[in-house]
């Protein structure tokens, strides 16, 4: 029997509906039942037909009852969920074993650092310098891109980003880069690795060999492992990835050729022609990821291999690095056919990015901060770099390893001998409050040694006592 409460605040017809979807469920109302009719029940509940014939409209919309001009409206036949069976509902399904991907988040935290558990000084190679001055102009960016939005800007985007934005892109990259291209020639992504994994999703197929930096980049294979390429490493030397080694099968090739990551060195010229013409020759693309060479500190950023080979390149920049990770806001620079593709599956499974996001940075550029930022915190940067060289030369460090990557980017490297235990250094410094970063999370052959030192993110003061430091624990 339905009951009425009335000083229940919930609607009378959303009371009597609870109660009837609770007797059927539970089997009170068997399967066949016939209920009273509506002009019946309202009598003996004492409350309006209309009330009723709203409770019976519902259950007859979800499926609860039947309804016959001759027989009335029953309780639906189905099959009711026993005891044993709710319990093995409770626990739902067991997601399945992705071997891939477990190792492939492994790997990231080993390249980040492991645990980030609070240290001193950390010579992170992650993350560039932000200020109070950023955050103050970045809000006024967001305010004003709030203030000023249209209704239509609330639609589904652009999958190949906001034209605005790819505009300002298309004018930084012409004036600051050398690079000359149309709008349609720019893909915007959430970084990176989103970038990586659009390509392999676009541009290759399962089982395609992809060569990459070792050592080099860890979310360039592991993106590719991830969509089931084949990845093979290819050594890195002072003149940077050996040409000569790239697998013969391959599709692609991932470089750094502006600052290698990790080791730091710069691609040589006579390397560069030669992987452009094996490039256009074979047709292969090679994926230039361009992640820091804005930040140069002899003399102008080098040409990129897209101005030279554009058709066969294609060129990734990262706004993420450039001014701050959370920004979450790259670029992908290509041909036109091969950005096109790249658009069809973004439309498919990302379909656009953020539109605040992409308003906010638009607005952020047009109105001058962004070169500002990169003004001020390149000179942040030069006499970071400054401190870190010197120290290590006048700690001694200098004359037991080797320095490289000391002319771009946002962090050197310190190489040791083959033999050498980098993992006990690496333990050793954290215990005192230092935090550096092994080679070998960047490597998959590579038996080469060493440390990353990152010094956007440190002050001067910090960066020599952590050298000094570190120099004391290992020689």
């Amino acid at each position: 029997m339905l009951k009425v409460d009335r000083k229940d605040k919930k609607p009378i017809w959303q009371q009597l509906l609870n109660q009837a979807i609770h007797n059927i469920r539970s089997g009170i109302w068997a399967p066949g039942e016939l209920l009273l009719p509506s002009r019946e029940l309202a009598r003996q509940l004492g409350v309006s037909r209309s009330t009723i014939q709203t409770v019976y409209e519902e259950l007859l919309s979800r499926g609860y009852t039947v309804t016959s001009r001759r027989g009335g409206t029953r309780v639906n036949h189905w099959n009711q969920v026993t005891e044993p069976v709710m319990a093995i509902l409770s626990k739902g399904p067991v997601p399945p074993s992705l071997p891939l991907l477990s190792s492939a988040v492994n790997q990231l935290h080993d390249w980040f650092g492991g645990q980030q558990q609070e240290t001193e000084i950390d010579f992170t190679p992650h993350e560039p310098y932000v200020d109070r001055v950023f955050q103050n102009n970045w809000r006024q960016s967001l305010l004003h891109a709030s203030a000023a939005m249209n209704l239509s800007d609330w639609s589904y985007g652009n999958p190949y980003g906001l034209l605005e934005l790819r505009q300002q892109i298309q004018r930084y990259l012409l004036l600051e880069r050398g690079i000359r291209v149309d709008t349609r020639q720019i893909l915007l992504t959430s970084g990176a690795q989103h970038s990586l994994d659009l390509i392999a999703q676009s541009l290759l197929t399962e089982g395609d060999t992809v060569s990459v930096e070792d050592p080099g980049f860890p979310a360039a294979w592991m993106a590719m492992n991830y969509r089931r390429m084949r990845v093979v490493p290819v050594p890195v030397d002072e003149q940077g990835l050996k040409v000569d080694e790239i697998h013969p099968e391959s599709r692609v090739v991932f470089v750094t050729p502006s600052h290698q990551c990790a080791v730091g060195c710069v691609m040589s010229e006579p390397r560069r022609q030669q992987l452009l013409h094996k490039a256009v020759q074979e047709q292969l693309w090679i994926i230039e990821d361009d992640y820091d060479s804005e930040f140069r500190y002899r003399g102008d950023p080098l040409p990129t291999l897209y101005s030279q080979a554009a058709n066969n390149t294609l060129y990734l920049m990262s706004f993420s690095k450039m001014i701050a990770p959370g920004i979450r806001i790259s670029a992908i620079v290509g041909p036109d056919r091969a950005i096109a593709q790249l658009a069809r599956v973004q439309e498919l499974t990302y379909r656009h990015l953020p539109v605040m996001d992409q308003l906010t940075l638009t607005h952020f550029i047009q109105k001058g901060h962004f070169m500002r930022h990169m003004r001020r915190v390149r000179n942040v940067y030069r006499r970071r770099h400054e401190a870190i060289t010197k120290a290590i030369t006048a700690s001694g460090l200098g004359e037991r390893f080797t320095l490289s990557g000391a002319e771009t980017g946002l962090h050197v490297f310190l190489e040791a001998e083959p033999a050498y235990d980098e993992e006990a250094v690496t333990r050793l410094a954290l215990g005192q409050g230092i935090r550096i970063y092994p080679l070998a999370p960047y490597c998959l052959e590579s038996r080469r040694k060493g440390w990353v030192l990152g010094f956007a993110k440190v002050d001067e003061t910090r960066i020599e006592q952590g050298i000094h430091r570190l120099a004391g624990l290992i020689l």
